[in-house]
């Protein structure tokens, strides 16, 4: 997986920013590879709405991102929340096994996972990117580092920034704030640190085109559980007309040559 990870790493530095779509199995991976995205991201909240809980288990997400490695040539990122364990040793193990399954990148968030104290306390944040980025480099895997405070609704940019740039001096090689929603802010995180930052627009503002990231040097661009939440959306539609007895949707359906053929 080394050449994949040279290539992930490549992709940040190129003349505009890296498009990282989000499939939650081999199937979708396989359609935006056939597309021609460069690079794959997994989702672990797509992963918790293939197996229909709140949230997927450590060993779910991990075979997710092998799946999904072994299902196209792109690089991939694996999203592996908090490491699942609070530790950072014990959480930046969990790097270790999805580089394994074939991540050529990862990336360690700040969030808990308990709502009640949401986020971790700064010293023990940088040291769970610290312990990742020894894994990481060991593995010659990419490391994204994530602060998670504004999309648990934690609005503080001015920490969110302090834990960025906290992150990178630890050696984190991408920065990703979720919950950016103004170019205004997308723009002061990223003039303050000098890593590459990815931005999700799973959160942000839906009239902020690429050309406009690219604009305030973003250097990648992710969707999150968004395709996932798409595709159920259509589901549900589907499923409540035909609940209603009507079928109209059929009539919007692609033919089935058209979607094998990216299989």
């Amino acid at each position: 997986m080394t050449n994949r990870a040279d290539r992930f790493r490549a992709l940040h530095e190129g003349p505009a920013p890296l498009l990282l779509p989000n499939p939650w199995d081999a199937g979708t991976a396989r359609i935006l590879a056939g597309l021609g995205f460069d690079a794959l991201a997994t989702t672990s909240l797509g992963v918790a709405n293939v197996v229909g809980r709140a949230r997927a288990s450590r060993a779910e997400i991990l075979a997710n991102v092998r799946e999904i490695a072994e299902a196209t040539p792109l690089p991939v990122n694996a999203d592996l929340e908090n490491g699942f364990a609070d530790d950072p040793v014990e959480a930046a193990k969990m790097i270790e096994e999805a580089a394994e399954a074939g991540a050529a990148g990862v990336s360690i968030e700040d969030h808990t996972g308990d709502l009640g104290k949401p986020i971790y306390e700064f010293g023990l944040a940088v040291d769970r990117v610290r312990a990742a980025v020894e894994v990481a480099r060991a593995r010659s895997v990419v490391l994204t580092a994530r602060c998670e405070n504004l999309w648990l609704g934690i609005d503080d940019l001015d920490d969110t920034i302090k834990r960025l740039q906290a992150f990178e001096e630890a050696g984190a090689d991408v920065l990703y704030a979720p919950g950016l929603r103004t170019l205004d802010q997308m723009r002061a995180v990223v003039s303050s640190v000098g890593k590459p930052v990815n931005v999700v627009m799973g959160f942000a503002d839906p009239s902020i085109t690429l050309e406009q990231l690219a604009g305030i040097g973003v250097r990648r661009v992710s969707i999150g559980a968004a395709l996932s939440r798409l595709a159920l959306k259509s589901f549900v539609d589907g499923a409540r007309e035909m609940k209603a007895g009507r079928f109209g949707f059929v009539g919007d359906l692609p033919p089935i040559s058209e979607v094998q053929q990216y299989f």
